[in-house]
C-alpha cells in the first residue's frame, strides 16, 4: 500500500491518509479483509506521528471502511456496496462544487457554468 503525504498541502495529514486509503478501497486495490499496516509500521514508513495514523484509522473505522480487531490489526471492512457508492457520489459532489467555485471565482455566471457542464456532458 503506497501512501503519499504532502507537507505543503493545506489538507491535514490524517485526512490525506484517510482519503488515499478510501480511494484504494473504492477502486478495489485494497480488497475486503486485507490487513492494513500497523499504526506503528505506517507511521515509521511515512515518518509521521503514530497518533496521526491512529486518527486516520479511527476515521476510517467510524466511516465503516475498516474494522480493527484487538491484537490482530486493522482490516478492510466487508464490502458494503451502498457505502462505497455513497462515498463515490460524495467525491463527485466535492469535485463539482470545486469546479463551480473555480468558475465563479474567474467571473463566470451560473448560466455559463451550466452551458459548459452541458457541453462536456455531450461528449
Amino acid at each position: 500500500m503506497e501512501i503519499i503525504i504532502s507537507n505543503t498541502s493545506m489538507e491535514p495529514i490524517y485526512e490525506q491518509i484517510t482519503g488515499q486509503i478510501k480511494s484504494l478501497i473504492i477502486s478495489g486495490s485494497l480488497k475486503e479483509e486485507t490487513l492494513l499496516p500497523s499504526v506503528r509500521s505506517l507511521s515509521g514508513e511515512l515518518k509521521i506521528s503514530a497518533l496521526t495514523v491512529k486518527k486516520a484509522y479511527d476515521c476510517l473505522e467510524r466511516d465503516g471502511f475498516i474494522v480493527t480487531v484487538h491484537g490482530k490489526g486493522s482490516f478492510v471492512a466487508g464490502n458494503n456496496a451502498n457505502l462505497l457508492q455513497e462515498e463515490q457520489r460524495r467525491m463527485v459532489e466535492e469535485k463539482l462544487e470545486t469546479a463551480i467555485l473555480a468558475g465563479r471565482s474567474c467571473g463566470m455566471q451560473d448560466e455559463e457554468i451550466r452551458e459548459l457542464f452541458d457541453l462536456i456532458m455531450e461528449e
